[in-house]
């Protein structure tokens, strides 16, 4: 029986990381004198390397042979996380197909709704300031990038969402972007749906337990269960592929 269902963020709900996360982190590389530039391409790389912004700074800082203190790195991603708030305030980043209709389907139907990211809970509170204010108290369970020792694929986020939430595993679904979560998910012992976008949609999803390009996608690229997706992914959907 679906009891819960734990988001992923950035990727999954909003398509945050190229027009939002990169923007951000060369707009704070600039003011701190830090001579990078994250192209596109170079930052889709950055994500399937390492999870967590902090991390992919030192990942490629190190590459690059730039000697950088994790004290400035701190300073860096503090002042990101500023400038990011500012783009999703000015409203450049919308929700990806379905997030909304799925979320209040769900609210509708008394399944408990849960976060669990790699990114900062002050990020995280901007994102449900700017693109999701009348559910900011819906998700009451909220477990952040810094709320957590590892990262994914680590699944410590979202074993303390289960924690959090009361649930078992087999009552609950994850909804993914990324293979990172995925493993995630799947080592904490939940089922996931992956929803990829254009920087995943080239990652190994074979352990998922459907895979579509959006929510409202009416096919899927895996569906082994063989889900109705007539409507999209949707509720009973959701509980098609739980447990």
């Amino acid at each position: 029986m679906l009891r819960a269902v734990i988001w992923d963020v950035d990727g999954t709900i909003a398509e945050t990381e190229q027009h939002g996360h990169r923007v951000a982190f060369n707009e704070a590389f600039r003011r701190f004198g830090v001579p990078v530039v994250w192209s596109e391409e170079h930052y889709r790389e950055l994500l399937a390397a390492r999870s967590g912004g902090k991390e992919r700074m030192r990942y490629d800082f190190a590459r690059r042979g730039i000697c950088v203190s994790d004290e400035t790195i701190a300073a860096i991603h503090r002042e990101k996380t500023k400038i990011f708030a500012e783009i999703l305030a000015c409203g450049r980043i919308p929700l990806r197909a379905g997030v909304r209709r799925l979320i209040e389907e769900l609210a509708e139907a008394g399944i408990a709704q849960a976060l669990a990211t790699t990114m900062h809970e002050d990020a995280l509170a901007a994102l449900l300031r700017a693109l999701l204010p009348e559910y900011e108290g819906l998700f009451t369970v909220r477990i952040a990038g810094d709320m957590v020792r590892a990262k994914k694929p680590d699944p410590e986020v979202y074993e303390k969402a289960l924690v959090a939430l009361g649930v078992a595993p087999s009552e609950a679904v994850a909804i993914e972007d990324s293979e990172a979560g995925l493993i995630a998910a799947r080592r904490a012992g939940l089922a996931c749906v992956v929803t990829y976008n254009e920087d995943t949609k080239d990652q190994d999803f074979s352990a998922a337990q459907l895979v579509v390009a959006s929510l409202d996608a009416r096919s899927a690229r895996w569906n082994p269960k063989g889900v109705d997706l007539s409507r999209g992914v949707t509720k009973d959907a959701l509980e098609a592929v739980c447990g």
